[in-house]
C-alpha cells in the first residue's frame, strides 16, 4: 500500500548517494545530512539504508525521525529493518507519525508491529484515524481488502458534470487516485459505473453522470487474493481497480503502485520457492542462523532423495561391479533429467501465474511437454549413446543402454515436471513448491532406477 512506486537505484547513482551519506556520517555533519535527506526521495534513502552498518542506520534514522518524511520513509523500508528501527520509539511518538500517514500505509505498519506495541499505538490515535485503520486491519494482508486505500473519489449518479467537477476540485488532494471517478447510487453507495477525469471534462456541465458513465465497471471483492487483483489490473491496464463488499458497496480502491509491489513480491516468492529457499522475501536481511533454518527443511528433501538414490545404486552394486563403465554415466543421466524437469516446472509455474495456461486443458499441456522431452531425449540420447559406444567398445550394448536411459529419463522428467505443478494448482496449492528440490529429487530417483533396470535388461547382467 505504498503511495509511491518503489524503485531501486541502479549503478553509480545509488553508490554515490551511499558514499556521500557515509562520508557525512564520519564527519558527524548532521546539518548537511538533514539537507541531503530533505531533497532525496524516501524510497531512495530506504534503498541505501539496507546497505548501512547497524550503527550507521541508527545515526541516520535519528536524523530522519526529526523530519516530516519519517512516515513515508517507514513505509518504504524493508520490514525487518523497519521493525528494528522503531523498536526504541515510544507508542506516543509512533502514534503521532502514523496519524499523518495514509490509512493504508498506517495499517501496513501496524500489521507487522508486535501486537502489544501496535495496540498501545492504536489507543493513542484519534478516534477517526483509529476507526479508518481498524477497518483495514480486519482484512487479510494478501487480499484486496488488505491492499486497498479508502481514499477514493466517489460521486452520486444524479450529479451533473458541473457539480462533479467542483467536487473533484475540492477533494482531489485528499484522494489516492482522481483519474478514475467511481459512480454510486442509493444511500448505501453501491457501485454502478466509472468515468475517467478526461471524459468528465469533455461533456457539457448540465449533463448527468448516469448518462456519461461506463456501467460495465470491473471490480474485485474484499477477499479477492492479491495475485488475482494483480492479474486483473495487468490484463486490463488499469491505473486502479475498485473494491466492493458483499452488497456491492464501494469501500476502497487498489492502485497500480500497490499492484507493482504485489507482482514483485509474488515473483520473488515464486523464485525462492522454486530454488528451494523458502518464501521469505527478506531472506538476505536475516541472520546466518535464521537464513540456514529457513533453507534447511527444503534441503532435507534433496538429502532424502540422495539417500534413496544411494540405496538404489547399492542395490545394483553387483551389476555395477560387472560393468564399471555404468558408473561414468550416472551423473549425466540424472543431470539431464533434473534439468529438463526444472525447465518444464518453471515454464508451467510461470504460465499459471500469468494466466497463460488454461487449467481446463491440462492434458494438452502435459502431452506437449512430453513430446518436447521425447524430442530432446532422442537427440541427447543418440549423442551420448554414440559417445558410449565408441568410448567403451568392450561393452557392445552400453551405447544403447545409455541412449535409451537418457531418452526415458528426459521424457519422464518433462512429464513429471509439468504434471506436478498442474496437479498442485488444481488442488489449490502453490505450484511454485513443485520445482526445485521436490521435482528434481524425484527425477533423480526415477532416473537412476530406470538406468539400472535398462542396463540389467540389455547387458544381461
Amino acid at each position: 500500500m505504498k503511495g509511491n512506486v518503489k524503485r531501486d537505484l541502479i549503478g553509480n547513482e545509488g553508490m554515490v548517494l551511499l558514499d556521500t551519506i557515509r562520508r557525512l556520517i564520519r564527519r558527524n555533519a548532521v546539518e548537511n545530512l538533514m539537507k541531503l535527506i530533505a531533497k532525496t526521495h524516501p524510497a531512495d534513502i530506504a534503498w541505501v539504508f539496507r546497505h548501512f552498518a547497524p550503527n550507521e542506520r541508527k545515526f541516520v534514522f535519528n536524523i530522519i525521525a526529526q523530519t516530516d518524511a519519517l512516515g513515508e520513509f517507514l513505509s518504504e523500508l524493508d520490514q525487518a529493518i523497519m521493525l528494528d528501527m522503531v523498536g526504541d520509539l515510544t507508542p506516543q511518538f509512533m502514534a503521532n507519525i502514523i496519524k499523518d500517514m495514509p490509512s493504508d500505509d498506517a495499517a501496513d505498519i501496524l500489521e507487522v508491529l508486535p501486537e502489544e506495541f501496535a495496540n498501545d499505538i492504536r489507543r493513542l490515535m484519534g478516534r477517526e484515524d483509529r476507526a479508518e485503520v481498524d477497518d483495514l486491519l480486519q482484512y487479510l494482508p494478501d487480499s484486496a481488502g488488505g491492499l486497498m486505500s479508502p481514499d477514493f473519489m466517489a460521486l452520486d449518479e444524479g450529479l451533473s458534470v458541473g457539480d462533479a467537477i467542483r467536487k473533484v476540485q475540492e477533494r482531489s488532494e485528499e484522494m489516492e487516485m482522481a483519474f478514475y471517478l467511481y459512480i454510486t447510487h442509493g444511500d448505501d453507495g453501491q457501485l454502478c459505473g466509472v468515468v475517467s477525469l478526461r471524459e468528465l471534462l469533455m461533456h457539457p456541465p448540465y449533463r448527468l453522470l448516469r448518462n456519461i458513465m461506463n456501467p460495465n465497471v470491473v471490480a474485485v471483492t474484499t477477499d479477492t487474493d492479491q495475485g488475482e487483483v494483480a492479474h486483473i489490473v495487468a490484463q486490463y491496464n488499469f491505473l486502479a481497480i475498485p473494491v466492493v463488499d458483499s452488497a456491492y458497496r464501494l469501500i476502497g480502491i487498489v492502485t497500480v503502485d500497490d499492484i507493482i509491489d504485489v507482482i514483485r513480491e509474488e515473483a520473488t516468492e515464486d523464485f525462492l520457492q522454486m530454488a528451494g529457499a523458502g518464501k521469505d522475501r527478506e531472506i538476505l536481511l536475516k541472520s546466518t542462523i535464521d537464513n540456514a533454518m529457513t533453507r534447511a527443511p527444503w534441503l532435507f528433501a534433496s538429502w532424502l532423495g540422495g539417500i534413496m538414490a544411494m540405496m538404489i545404486i547399492g542395490f545394483f552394486e553387483e551389476e555395477l561391479a560387472k560393468v564399471l563403465a555404468l558408473a561414468s554415466f550416472i551423473p549425466i543421466v540424472m543431470g539431464m533429467g533434473g534439468n529438463i524437469a526444472t525447465q518444464s516446472s518453471t515454464i508451467v509455474v510461470r504460465g499459471i501465474a500469468t494466466g497463460r495456461i488454461n487449467m481446463q486443458e491440462m492434458t494438452k499441456v502435459i502431452f506437449k511437454e512430453m513430446r518436447v522431452g521425447i524430442l530432446l531425449g532422442t537427440f541427447y540420447g543418440v549423442l551420448l549413446g554414440v559417445l558410449a559406444y565408441f568410448g567403451y567398445s568392450e561393452h557392445a550394448n552400453l551405447g544403447a543402454v545409455v541412449g535409451i536411459s537418457v531418452l526415458f529419463a528426459m521424457t519422464l522428467a518433462s512429464t513429471v515436471g509439468t504434471l506436478v505443478p498442474l496437479l498442485l494448482r488444481r488442488l489449490d496449492v502453490d505450484a511454485a513448491i513443485a520445482t526445485g528440490p521436490f521435482v528434481t529429487t524425484a527425477i533423480d530417483i526415477l532416473g537412476v532406477s530406470t538406468y539400472f533396470l535398462i542396463a540389467k535388461l540389455l547387458l544381461d547382467i
